[in-house]
């Protein structure tokens, strides 16, 4: 199943990227949500093969799943792969500069079965891919709200 959406930020690409690119802060709101993280790689700059063992509870059972990153292109793409027992993920972020302080977020999710059940739980919540890719959206909408306001304040 495969969602996308865009969004223009006002602020530089530059800008955008870093707070993409902040894992820093990704891990701390994991933490605060439950999720338990064990980075796997021992990069000190942020770049292709970061990876990530990542515990996390969904419909009632504990989850595992490993990701990294494949690319990393500053100020332009970022692209995760994930992997556990029942699906595979991928994530791709790409930025547009539009102008010097307006930038196009463009987020492309895909997540493919690998077991039966997991073909299953694909299958009905295509039923409601409207509703999920209204929420997709939603989220990729406040990030950049956030990013945003954090550029304005930096300003």
């Amino acid at each position: 199943m495969k969602f996308s959406t865009r969004t223009d930020i006002a602020a530089p690409a530059e800008f955008v990227f870093e707070r993409l690119a902040d894992f820093g802060s990704f891990e701390r709101v994991a933490l605060r949500r439950g999720i338990t993280l064990k980075r796997l790689d021992a990069l000190s700059e942020p770049g292709a093969g970061m990876s990530w063992d990542i515990g996390f509870r969904f419909r009632g059972k504990q989850r595992q799943l490993i990701t990294d990153i494949r690319r990393y292109e500053v100020s332009e793409l970022i692209e995760y792969a994930g992997a556990s027992k029942s699906f595979e993920a991928a994530l791709e972020c790409v930025l547009t500069e539009l102008s010097k302080n307006r930038t196009r977020l463009q987020v492309g999710l895909e997540v493919t079965p690998r077991t039966l059940g997991a073909r299953l739980m694909v299958q009905s919540a295509k039923l409601g891919k409207g509703n999920l890719e209204r929420r997709f959206k939603e989220r990729v909408d406040l990030f950049a709200e956030d990013i945003e306001r954090q550029a304005e304040k930096t300003a």
